[in-house]
Formats: structure tokens, C-alpha cells, sequence
């Protein structure tokens, strides 16, 4: 009987540890280099910027970065007067800050009002007190306006969704102007794919994804109606378009078979593509023959459609390699590649579509026929 209740007692603590442990740890060992402030004059001159507060910036972030158009999600500190506070401070409630997400975007391909439809989708707009789980000031929503514009935008949204009567509570989220924004601790930045199980733990017991079901049912993934150059699919549309491996290497980060895949010895000319969005990823020029039974490349084809991110699964430190468009898992890359680059991009054959050099400009890829060409330019 002791040991049964010892046994249960681990579990509980292995648990809790999952679900506090994260934060708690970071705080005591990395608080101690602050935030800084994001400068907004910065970004492109074409591009915008969207502060939203919806309670822990971790949950904030992934719906966000997944929208086409949506070029860097930002976790950190906004509202209060404090410059350069801590997650610590922040935590006291004595700054007057709340977590928040500051969205660069192309308000040519995805509107402010389209940006405000998801962000209404991932909080509770009748809690005054916090979000969910996480209690206290620092947790409420608001919504940051940057101009006038955004200003109407956020409360003809507001009225719209206390006229539709979808919660009987009043709406109480707050709409204020923007003022500094001061970007969190980096082990806060992207947190969701640095740490998953963490974070998979946590957002599961948080109470965000229960209500917002019961909230919003059917309606709660909407798919925006944008001006991107690449697709976006909800996820009943993804696991209708891939096959069931495709589905679990691209959105659930699983690794397929070594040496039982398309195109781990694939010799043909021609491109890969991301099998989600089609977007460019690499090419058989770069490709050569690793022995890990992955296509491996030395580089990418077009850098800016490759996301590099830290991964800690496994027990083990490695980088993530994701594209930028469709967010889909492709594989890791390592240090131990050939030169010049000595680089080994190892993906998934899964979460690529191989189109051949004959067929660039049949498919829509004209722009890299040259590529292939004895004189042609690399399109990296």
C-alpha cells in the first residue's frame, strides 16, 4: 500500500514539475538578462505591426506564426512604465505590464481585421482576472492599437462580438494605445517548438483549448481568405491532402523510415518543394548521398523559406529545420555535412514533393530553370 501511494506521489511531482517547472526554472537561471525594447521604425517599410495580450505569451505565439503573411511573432512585456522588466518583475504585478505578442505582418496579404478573427479565437474575453489557468494582471487581454485605424478596427470587432451573443458574460477585453513593447527572455521566444513536451503538458492543462472548443465549436479554426503566393489548409483539409505519413512528419514532427522513403536515393534533376504550400526548399544540385538513408542537402534553395529552430526533444540538443509559409516539420540540420557548407540538411521525404527539371516550368517554378542551367546562378 505505501509503495502504491509513494508510486502515485511520484507521478504527481514528475507532473507538477512538467506543468510549473518550466518557467520556474528559466526565471531562476535566466532572468537575469531583462528584455529589451523592440524598436517598431524598424521593420520594413511595406510591413505592420499588431500587439495583442491574450494571457501566456507561449500559447499566444503559434496561431500567429502559422498565418500567411505573418513574418515574426514576437513574445514579451507591454503596458506598464518599467523599462527593461524581467519575467520576474513582470510576475510580481508591480510593472504594470502583461505578456503579449507583437506581430510583424503584410497588411497587403493578411488584413488587421483578419489578424483580430484569430486573436479573438484564443483567449476568453470575459476574464478580468487573468486567462485560464494563470491568474493575476499580467495575464488579461488587450488588444494594443498602433494608429487610429487599428483603434476602430478593434472596437467594431469588439461590438461584433457582443452583438453575436456568443458569450453571455460581458466582454471585457481592453483596447488601449500601444507603448513600448520590451521582447521577453529568449528561452521565452518560441517556446512551444523549443520545448514541446512542455508546453504540450501545460496548454492541455491549462483550460485554453476546452473552452475555446466549447466557446467557438466549428467556427473556432476559420481559413483566411489571404493574397499570399502559397495555400493555407485547415487541419480537416491537410489530413484529407496528405497521406498519413505526410500528415504526421509535416504536423506532428515524426521521422520516417531511413532507406524506406521516396527520395532518399532520388537521382533525377530537378527541385523539392514543401508537399503542404509547394514553396521552393532545395535542390539536386545540393543533394548528395549521406548514408542516413534521408535525402540530405548541403544547403537550401531558397534560404528564406527555411526555418532554423532549437529543438530539445529527445534529450538532446538539435536543430529543427521547418518551412517559413506552411510551418511544416521537414527534418534537422547537422554540422557534420561536406564543404563548402559542411552542413547536412537530413529531411523527410514526407514533408517534400520532388518536381523534375523538365517540368519547372510546367509547375510554376520557370524562375529556377536557370538554375540547372552550366552558367546559371544559384537561387540562394
Amino acid at each position: 500500500m505505501k509503495k502504491g501511494l509513494i508510486g502515485l506521489g511520484l507521478i504527481l511531482l514528475v507532473g507538477l514539475a512538467a506543468f510549473f517547472g518550466p518557467k520556474l526554472y528559466a526565471s531562476v537561471t535566466q532572468k537575469s538578462l531583462g528584455s529589451e525594447a523592440v524598436k517598431t521604425d524598424m521593420i520594413d517599410e511595406d510591413h505592420a505591426v499588431a500587439t495583442f495580450a491574450g494571457g501566456c505569451f507561449w500559447c499566444m505565439e503559434p496561431p500567429f506564426e502559422k498565418l500567411d503573411g505573418v513574418y515574426s511573432v514576437i513574445s514579451g512585456y507591454t503596458g506598464g512604465d518599467e523599462e527593461n522588466p524581467t519575467y520576474d518583475e513582470v510576475s510580481s504585478k508591480q510593472t504594470g505590464h502583461v505578456e503579449a505578442v507583437q506581430i510583424e505582418y503584410d497588411p497587403d496579404v493578411i488584413t488587421y481585421e483578419q489578424l483580430l478573427k484569430v486573436f479573438w479565437r484564443q483567449i476568453d474575453p470575459t476574464d478580468a482576472g487573468g486567462q485560464f489557468v494563470d491568474r493575476g494582471p499580467q495575464y488579461v487581454s488587450v488588444i494594443f492599437y498602433h494608429d487610429e485605424e487599428q483603434r476602430k478596427a478593434a472596437e467594431e470587432a469588439k461590438k461584433e462580438l457582443e452583438d453575436s451573443g456568443r458569450f453571455k458574460e460581458k466582454i471585457v477585453t481592453g483596447i488601449q494605445p500601444a507603448k513600448t513593447f520590451y521582447k521577453a527572455e529568449e528561452y521565452h521566444q518560441d517556446y512551444y517548438k523549443k520545448n514541446k513536451f512542455s508546453y504540450k503538458f501545460y496548454r492541455s492543462n491549462s483550460g485554453r483549448d476546452d473552452f475555446l472548443d466549447e466557446a467557438w465549436g466549428k467556427d473556432r479554426h476559420i481559413k483566411l481568405e489571404t493574397n499570399s503566393l502559397y495555400p493555407s489548409f485547415t487541419d480537416d483539409e491537410l489530413k484529407e491532402k496528405l497521406t498519413e505519413i505526410q500528415y504526421k512528419v509535416t504536423q506532428e514532427d515524426a521521422t520516417e523510415e531511413a532507406f524506406d522513403n521516396e527520395y532518399w536515393d532520388n537521382k533525377e534533376e530537378g527541385i523539392y518543394v514543401d508537399v503542404v504550400s509547394g514553396e521552393p526548399l532545395f535542390s539536386s544540385k545540393d543533394k548528395y548521398k549521406s548514408g542516413t538513408g534521408w535525402p540530405s542537402f548541403t544547403k537550401p534553395l531558397v534560404k528564406e523559406n527555411i526555418v532554423e529552430i532549437e529543438d530539445r526533444t529527445l534529450f538532446m540538443v538539435r536543430t529543427e529545420v521547418r518551412s517559413k509559409h506552411a510551418d511544416s516539420h521537414l527534418g534537422h540540420v547537422f554540422d557534420d555535412g561536406p564543404k563548402p557548407t559542411g552542413l547536412r540538411y537530413c529531411m523527410n521525404s514526407a514533408a517534400l514533393r520532388f518536381v523534375p527539371k523538365d517540368e519547372l516550368r510546367e509547375q510554376g517554378y520557370g524562375e529556377f530553370v536557370s538554375h540547372f542551367d552550366t552558367n546559371g546562378e544559384d537561387a540562394s
